[in-house]
Formats: structure tokens, sequence, C-alpha cells
């Protein structure tokens, strides 16, 4: 893999991408916004910021040029941004992987349907991808994730994540993370990055228990997860089963498992280390995550820490 980008300096350009769902809230983009410009960051208007073709935040032709640096959106040109910046999550980034893709050289960041193109630039090679708040989402982080998050684009130490350890033992590669049934979707394509001996940190949404029980079956069946390194395990909102608790007061057999007995179930017999609640995912305190880069699970402690 090629090194990591050169660090942002005040008065770089940041790009904002539309790769995925169409935006309603023009306000939550213009607070992120202002968080960017708060860094010393210039952020180039983006030409249609409610662009829209069906569910889509426009055409694939029209998100593609994005990512390339079009005007107005469609054509590759124009000068290079320092940082691309994806609006919002949803999905859509995915179909922009059906033809060749050049990603520039460079910071892209986001996360949850943005997996796709974080791991695709992985893949290839290229440093620089950031699984970390979307520009709509930034401005509801808590201070110390906007701070993490500068700190990672500026070229400053992160620190150490905490979160509960499940497996003892520590590990060390390098550094994956992304949105379990996204990423799941790569699977068997050309998108994939190497996960030998990687730290894989898995986040999602709105999945109930037995379909996250399903996304991480097909990892065992392909042998996928036996490679890893270690597991981090983020935030996994809104997915426990809305029927209530496994089992009842009388002692009856549980019909349902929560997440936390699917995740441990799945993650148990792998022999490496597990540490679950890393503040990384959907809801406010998303840390940025440099991908790529080699990264130290500790599951006696609980740790995920950045050796860069």
């Amino acid at each position: 893999m090629t090194g990591q980008p050169a660090p942002l300096r005040r008065g770089d350009r940041v790009r904002l991408v539309a790769a995925s769902s169409a935006l309603d809230d023009l306000e939550r983009l213009q607070n992120g916004i202002a968080v960017l410009e708060g860094w010393g960051l210039e952020v180039e208007a983006h030409p249609a910021p409610l662009r829209r073709w069906g569910y889509l935040a426009g055409t694939d032709r029209e998100r593609r040029g994005d990512l390339l640096g079009g005007s107005p959106g469609l054509e590759p040109g124009g000068e290079p941004a320092a940082l691309l910046a994806c609006m919002r999550g949803g999905w859509g980034a995915a179909r922009l992987l059906e033809q060749p893709l050049a990603l520039p050289a460079g910071w892209l960041l986001g996360f949850s349907d943005v997996t796709s193109l974080l791991w695709a630039q992985l893949a290839r090679g290229l440093g620089g991808a950031i699984h970390g708040p979307l520009v709509t989402s930034l401005a509801t982080e808590p201070e110390w994730s906007c701070q993490r998050l500068r700190d990672l684009l500026f070229g400053h130490p992160l620190a150490d994540l905490q979160g509960v350890g499940w497996s003892g033992g520590t590990a060390s590669g390098p550094l994956l993370a992304g949105n379990l049934t996204v990423a799941t979707h790569l699977l068997g394509t050309g998108h994939w990055p190497d996960l030998r001996g990687a730290i894989l940190v898995l986040e999602d949404v709105g999945e109930a228990p037995y379909r996250l029980d399903r996304l991480l079956t097909h990892w065992r069946l392909c042998g996928a997860l036996q490679q890893l390194a270690g597991i981090g395990l983020g935030r996994f909102t809104d997915c426990d089963d809305p029927d209530g608790e496994p089992g009842d007061t009388r002692g009856e057999p549980a019909r349902r498992f929560t997440v936390e007995q699917v995740l441990r179930d799945r993650t148990a017999d792998l022999g490496i280390p597990v540490v679950a609640g890393l503040p990384v995912g959907h809801g406010p305190g998303n840390a940025a995550l440099p991908l790529g880069v080699r990264a130290r699970l500790d599951g006696q402690r609980g740790l995920l820490q950045i050796l860069g």
C-alpha cells in the first residue's frame, strides 16, 4: 500500500461528494461545512447539493463526477482536492464501482454506505481512506470526536479507543473498518482488501439479530473471519429485536437472541482478540479511523490503539 497522504494544512481544499442517497436537509450539510471551515479548510460549494435521481443523489455519472472532480459533477477535470468528504450515506456508492474508477490520491472521508469506496481505495493499494463522520453528521459529533478527526487529518497522534474486552490476548495488523452489511456485499468482488492478519472493526444499523447472524455466517463460510488477527465491534444501532428480550420470567427457552449474543457466538471460537463497545458507527461519537495503518487490539484491556 502507498503511504498516507500528506497531512492537511490550513487553506487546503475540500470537495463535497454525494456518492449515495439524495440529501433532503441542507441545514445539516451547512453545519458540517462550518466545522470544516472552522479548521481553516476551503470547502468547495457543491453545484447541486439537493440533486436527485430517484432515491440517489444523482445519476451514477453525476455521482462519479463528484469523486473525479468534474464540473458540474459530470466529467473528470479541475484541480485535485486534498480531502473528498462524503455528504451522507444510505445507498448507491457501490454502483460507482461497476465501471473502472480511478480514485484520486488524497484523503477520502465517510462511513456506512461509503464503506464501498473506502475499501475499494484500500484494495487498490491507496492510503488515505478514513472511516469517520459524514459531512451531514459532523456537527452533531461530540467535541472529542471532532477533535480526533481534525488530529487525524492534520497529522497529530490519535488517542486510544476504549471498549470492552471479550477475548483476551493482543494482536497487531493493518486496520480495517466498515459497515457489516455493505462490506458483506463486496465479498467476491475485486474491491475486497486483503484481510490476512488485519484488525477489523465492524458496525451496523437497523439489522435484526438474525440478519447479523446471517451476514457473519457468510463471512465464516467463505473463511473471511478466520483470516483476521483481531475483531473490534462498534455500535450496532437499532439492531436489537423490538419484540423483547429472549425467554421470559417463566423460564421458557429463549425464542430469540440479542445482538450481543449473536456477536459473541459468531466470534468466540476464532481464537483472536475481540473488543466490543468501541465508539464507532451510527450515532454521535463516531471515532475516525485511518484504514490501512497498523493498529493494536488488546482483548484484555479492551483497547484499540493506532500505531501509525
